[in-house]
């Protein structure tokens, strides 16, 4: 059973990312709180093994909760929940280790399937936030010589696939895309990740947008 740890300072957002999730016969949501200054003894009560955390609450904000859980001895996978007002805030997320992105009102079965991922410690980038994401990461800036020496070291086969990571897919949707099994696919990224040094996803498809192998 994923144990999950809602954080939002709007009850509504939280009863509904609830009601997802708790529809899904392998997820439990265990616990819920609207301030990030509770999220670390929530997280040491409640073992959750994901935390959806706000990217902003009016109270403290996700970052300063993110850095205190990335500080725990054994932290658990945070996906920060945010809006299509994309900003600063993302660059700083990524760079403390955030498991990666959702819309507040990403697709039920989106939702279910990126919170599996996160658990088995993949790394999710919804499709529709996906190139926000990247542009506010890159603070306009492609950095495109060092993304392309990194390009220069994969297969035409795992460009392809990069390119598709960079657009938020799955691996069953790269799978799907490219007519791999989804198995051939996880090898795939698994080699990406290592040449290019991403340590999740989100940080390889930062490395496809600086190289301009995505627009």
């Amino acid at each position: 059973m994923i144990k999950v740890l809602l954080v939002d300072d709007e009850d509504l957002v939280r009863s509904g990312l609830r009601m997802i999730l708790s529809s899904a016969g392998d997820i439990e949501v265990v616990g819920e709180c609207d301030d990030g200054c509770l999220v670390v003894d929530r997280v040491r009560q409640l073992r959750p093994h994901v935390v959806l955390l706000d990217i902003r609450m009016r109270t403290t904000d996700g970052l300063s909760a993110l850095r205190r859980l990335r500080a725990l001895p054994d932290p658990p996978r945070v996906a920060m929940l945010t809006t299509f007002d994309i900003d600063e805030y993302v660059s700083e997320a990524l760079r403390l280790g955030a498991s990666g992105f959702l819309l507040k009102d990403t697709e039920p079965a989106q939702l279910v399937r990126a919170v599996r991922d996160v658990a088995r410690g993949g790394a999710v980038l919804d499709p529709g936030v996906a190139a926000r994401v990247l542009a506010a990461v890159a603070n306009g800036e492609r950095a495109a010589e060092p993304a392309r020496t990194l390009l220069g070291s994969l297969s035409e086969r795992e460009r392809e696939v990069l390119a598709l990571i960079g657009q938020g897919m799955s691996n069953a949707e790269i799978g799907g895309a490219l007519h791999l099994s989804e198995a051939t696919v996880k090898g795939y990224v698994s080699s990406v990740l290592g040449k290019i040094g991403a340590v999740n996803r989100v940080q390889a498809a930062l490395v496809a947008y600086r190289g301009g192998l995505i627009a």
